[in-house]
């Protein structure tokens, strides 16, 4: 997170207020937005505000971006693990761009699909260490003598036609760590 958080802050103009996009019943997000806040205390100009997507049941990506526009957000992070985020990628993606607001994901689906930047463990990947997983158990092993993995790969990947929309100027020091740059 406080990666994220640092790759993000630096193509947005100082200061700015970034608006956190969370679901409410996620699990994870509590965790991450209390690391993030810690990472925001040692950024430079960098105020964060929480909004809530709902519920699984009463999800409203909308309201929640009307929310980030009231509170004048200069940019959205949209917190990662969350598969209803995953799954309504193309809403958030259309909404970003209907609101003008430069949005930093943890997956690069989202910038496949017109996001502008992510950073995080590729998807792929990650299934592909679940299968084995999965292969392992079906096979007899048991799921608590195997040991824990965790992300050792991530990529930041950035969506240029993306940032030329927005008036975005990415600096040189942040293309040169991307992974891939989408023209």
């Amino acid at each position: 997170m406080p990666k994220m958080l640092e790759l993000f802050a630096g193509i947005l103009p100082t200061p700015t207020t970034i608006a956190v996009l969370a679901d409410a019943s996620s699990n994870v997000h509590p965790r991450m937005w209390q690391v993030l806040g810690v990472a925001a205390k040692s950024a430079r100009n960098i105020d964060l505000v929480r909004i809530d997507a709902g519920r699984r049941n009463n999800v409203s990506l909308s309201a929640a971006f009307d929310a980030a526009a009231q509170q004048r957000a200069g940019g959205i992070l949209v917190l990662p693990d969350e598969p209803l985020f995953l799954t309504r990628r193309a809403d958030i993606v259309a909404l970003a761009a209907k609101h003008r607001l430069p949005a930093f994901y943890g997956a690069r689906e989202f910038v496949d699909d017109g996001g502008l930047m992510s950073y995080g463990e590729n998807l792929r990947t990650a299934y592909r260490t679940a299968a084995a997983y999965i292969a392992k158990v079906a096979q007899g092993a048991k799921p608590g003598e195997l040991p824990v993995q965790q992300p050792t790969n991530f990529e930041l990947i950035i969506n240029m036609k993306t940032a030329n929309a927005l008036g975005i100027a990415i600096p040189q020091s942040v293309l040169i760590r991307a992974n891939q740059v989408i023209e």
